[in-house]
């Protein structure tokens, strides 16, 4: 079993089996209460696949684009339960997550999926439309831009709300399956976190 987790809009959590079916399913909407629900979250999708956490064979974990804070916190949770598990963590970013999402219903046109990066701006990315493959083919971004000024041309625009965790699953699955290749394994910030260590002054004798 995989289990998936996101944190890069609100909270999502899912178990799916090793070709990526979906076993259960769990979110949060308030992007501020990722450290409060995550972990009632991967329980209960636990529970409502009548699965233990010995049931799971890997993690996979939305890696943003998002803000600093909320992000790190999903990304935490599936390393913490693939180090007690000792168990591979597989990372998707997770605007491929919503375009596979909407690439499964067949699009004619590239497809532009963007989120609030918040500070009046907008984080994007734009897929493929016809790849020959089930994974979605992300050819720029992701990127940050103006939120006001940004326009997409040529292409179906999807502002998501939220991030799927069923479609981490997904495409984790078809990361160890080979059908699709490993993202980097690094956090997809976009930007510095607002708090930053200060710099001890140095004292003069």
């Amino acid at each position: 079993m995989i289990l998936a987790i996101d944190s890069s809009i609100g909270t999502s959590v899912a178990l799916a089996d090793g070709d990526g079916r979906l076993l259960a399913t769990a979110g949060e909407t308030d992007h501020l209460s990722h450290a409060e629900v995550i972990g009632t979250l991967i329980r209960r999708v636990l529970d409502e696949a009548d699965a233990a956490p010995a049931d799971v064979s890997a993690v996979a974990s939305g890696m943003g684009p998002g803000p600093f804070t909320g992000l790190r916190i999903g990304i935490a949770a599936a390393r913490a339960f693939a180090v007690a598990r000792g168990l591979p963590v597989i990372p998707v970013v997770s605007h491929d997550a919503v375009a596979a999402e909407f690439l499964e219903s067949g699009v004619s046109r590239d497809l532009v999926v963007v989120t609030d990066a918040r500070r009046r701006e907008v984080a994007w990315s734009r897929y493929a439309a016809a790849s020959g493959s089930r994974a979605p083919v992300r050819a720029v971004g992701p990127l940050l831009a103006a939120r006001e000024s940004f326009t997409v041309e040529d292409a179906d625009r999807v502002d998501a709300v939220e991030v799927s965790a069923a479609h981490i699953a997904l495409l984790a699955a078809m990361t160890l399956s080979g059908e699709r290749a490993s993202d980097a394994d690094e956090p997809v910030y976009l930007r510095a976190p607002d708090v930053t260590l200060s710099t001890r002054k140095k004292v003069s004798q």
